[in-house]
C-alpha cells in the first residue's frame, strides 16, 4: 500500500467513528428536545462550561506534552514511563478538583448556573467531562502509531453506548437532563476502564518523574492558555446565562451542537495528518515548510467541505430534528460553521514543535479580551445569534494574529491561492443564506443557491485534482472497512 493509500485509508476510518458518533446523536435530537425544555439544555450547557474549564486545569496540558513526547520516547520501557507518568498525575489531579467540586457544589451551581437546585449536575458533569479527558491519552496512543482502526471502534462503542443509556434514562425512567450525563459518563468509565485492561497487557505499569518532569515543562506553560482558553470558548454561554436567559443558552447549546460536528470532523482529520506534520518538521527542521504546505491543501478542502455542508443545510437539520421553539439555533449553526472552519489554521503545530507554548498562553489573552470585549455588547443587543457573531468575529481577528505569529517561528508554505478560494466560496455561501432568510426569499429560491455553492465547491476540488478518479477507485478498494484490530 502507498503512503498516500494508507492516508485516504486512514482517513476514511477515522471518519467512521465521526459520522457514526454525530449522526446518532442528531437522531436522538428530535427525541431529547420533544422531552426536555431549552432551560434543561441551558442548565446543562452552563454546567458544561464549569466542567470543561476545570477538567483542563487538572490536565496541566499534559495532552500536548504527551502526543509531543511520544514520538521521543518509542522504545517500550521509555513509552510505558510517558505514558503511566502522564496518567498518574493527571487522575490524580482529576480526584482533587471531584472532590473539591462535590464539598462545594452548591455555592458553585448557585454561582454558575444560578440555582443550587442543580448541584448534581454540575458534579456529575464534571465527572463525565474528566473521564472523557483521561481516555483521550489511551486515543493519543492510537493515533500516533496511526492505528486507526482501533482509536475508531472504541470512540464507537462510547458514542453508542453513551446514546443507548442517554436514552434508557431519559426516554424510560425519566431521569430529566441528568439522564443524558449519566448515560455518557457510563459509556466513557466503562470504555476508560477496558482501554487501561488492555494495555496493561502491552505496557507495564512505571513512574518516571524524569520524564514527567520533562514534559510538564512543555505542558504546564499551557495551562494558562487552557485557564483563558476555556474562558474564551464557553464565555458566551456563560454571558448568554447572565445577560439573557438560560433558556438563549439552550438554544445556542443546540447550535453549538449541531455545528460543532465541523470541528470534530476536522479533530478526526487532524488525526490523520498530525502525525505526519511533525515527522516532516522533525525530519526535516524548517526545511519542512514547504512539504507541510503542499501535503495540506487536501485536508484544508476536506474539512472546509463539511463545515459548508452543514452551514448550507442547518435550516433542514434544525427544522426536521426539534420543535418550533428550538428553530432560532439555525442561523447559530451557521455562523458556527463559519467560526469553526476558520480555526483550521489554528490547528497546526507550529508553536508547539517549535517550543514555544508561553506564546500560546499569551496569544489566548488576545483572544480572551477580544471574545469578551466584542461578545459583551453583541448578547446583550442580539442575545445568543449576537454571541455566535461576536463569537465568529474574535475568532477571525485572534486567528489572524495567532497565524502570523505561529509562521514567524515555523513558516509553512501554504498554497494561498487554493486556500483563497476554497475559504471565498465557503464564506460566500453561508453569509448568502443568512442574508436570504433575513429577507424571507422563498425556500426554493434558498434551495437553488444551496444547489449552486455545492456544485461551485465540487468544481473546485476537481480543479485541484482533490476530486479525481484516482482518489474514487483507492477509496472504494478500501471500503467497507470491515476488521477490528485492538
Amino acid at each position: 500500500m502507498t503512503s498516500k493509500e494508507k492516508q485516504i485509508k486512514n482517513s476514511l476510518i477515522y471518519l467512521l467513528p465521526v459520522f457514526i458518533g454525530n449522526l446518532i446523536p442528531l437522531a436522538t435530537l428530535s427525541v431529547f428536545t420533544r422531552i426536555l425544555t431549552k432551560e434543561d439544555y441551558g442548565v446543562l450547557g452552563l454546567a458544561q462550561v464549569y466542567a470543561v474549564f476545570v477538567s483542563g486545569l487538572a490536565n496541566f496540558g499534559l495532552t500536548v506534552g504527551y502526543e509531543r513526547n511520544f514520538f521521543q520516547y518509542i522504545e517500550l520501557k521509555k513509552a510505558s514511563d510517558l505514558l503511566y507518568s502522564t496518567l498518574a498525575f493527571v487522575i490524580s489531579g482529576f480526584l482533587i478538583v471531584v472532590v473539591l467540586t462535590y464539598l462545594f457544589k452548591s455555592h458553585l451551581s448557585k454561582w454558575i448556573i444560578g440555582s443550587s437546585v442543580h448541584s448534581n449536575i454540575l458534579f456529575w458533569t464534571l465527572c463525565s467531562t474528566g473521564i472523557m479527558g483521561l481516555k483521550n491519552y489511551y486515543l493519543i496512543y492510537f493515533k500516533n502509531t496511526e492505528n486507526a482502526k482501533s482509536f475508531a471502534w472504541y470512540t464507537i462503542d462510547e458514542s453508542i453506548l453513551g446514546v443507548v443509556m442517554s436514552l434508557f434514562l431519559v426516554v424510560y425512567l425519566r431521569t430529566g437532563i441528568i439522564g443524558i450525563v449519566w448515560g455518557q459518563l457510563f459509556a466513557s468509565l466503562t470504555i476508560f476502564l477496558i482501554l487501561g485492561f488492555n494495555f496493561l497487557k502491552i505496557y507495564p505499569v512505571r513512574f518516571n518523574w524524569g520524564i514527567l518532569k520533562e514534559s510538564l515543562k512543555l505542558s504546564f506553560p499551557l495551562t494558562p492558555k487552557i485557564f483563558l482558553g476555556v474562558i474564551g470558548n464557553q464565555f458566551d454561554k456563560y454571558m448568554i446565562g447572565l445577560l439573557a436567559t438560560v433558556g438563549g443558552v439552550g438554544i445556542y447549546s443546540i447550535g453549538q451542537k449541531v455545528a460543532g460536528g465541523v470541528f470534530t470532523f476536522m479533530t478526526a482529520i487532524q488525526n490523520v495528518y498530525s502525525p505526519q506534520v511533525y515527522k516532516r518538521m522533525f525530519n526535516l527542521g524548517q526545511k519542512g515548510g514547504e512539504s507541510v504546505g503542499r501535503y495540506m491543501t487536501p485536508f484544508a478542502y476536506m474539512s472546509i467541505a463539511v463545515a459548508l455542508l452543514i452551514s448550507l443545510f442547518s435550516e433542514e437539520v434544525i427544522s426536521l430534528l426539534t420543535p418550533k421553539s428550538y428553530h432560532g439555533a439555525i442561523d447559530i449553526v451557521i455562523v458556527l460553521s463559519m467560526f469553526y472552519g476558520s480555526l483550521f489554521f489554528g490547528k497546526q503545530p507550529q508553536l508547539i514543535y517549535a517550543k514555544k507554548t508561553y506564546i500560546s498562553s499569551l496569544l489566548t489573552v488576545v483572544s480572551i479580551v477580544l471574545n469578551v470585549l466584542i461578545n459583551i455588547p453583541f448578547i446583550m443587543k442580539w442575545g445568543a445569534i449576537g454571541a455566535a457573531w461576536g463569537t465568529f468575529l474574535a475568532g477571525l481577528i485572534s486567528g489572524v494574529i495567532a497565524f502570523v505569529v505561529s509562521q514567524h517561528y515555523y513558516k509553512i508554505e501554504w498554497e494561498y491561492k487554493k486556500m483563497g478560494f476554497i475559504f471565498l466560496i465557503f464564506f460566500v455561501s453561508s453569509l448568502s443564506i443568512i442574508l436570504l432568510r433575513d429577507f424571507a426569499v422563498a425556500y426554493l429560491m434558498r434551495l437553488v443557491v444551496k444547489g449552486i455553492a455545492l456544485a461551485c465547491y465540487l468544481y473546485l476540488g476537481v480543479r485541484l485534482e482533490i476530486i479525481s478518479m484516482e482518489n474514487y477507485h483507492m477509496i472504494k478498494k478500501m471500503v467497507p472497512i470491515n476488521s477490528r484490530t485492538s
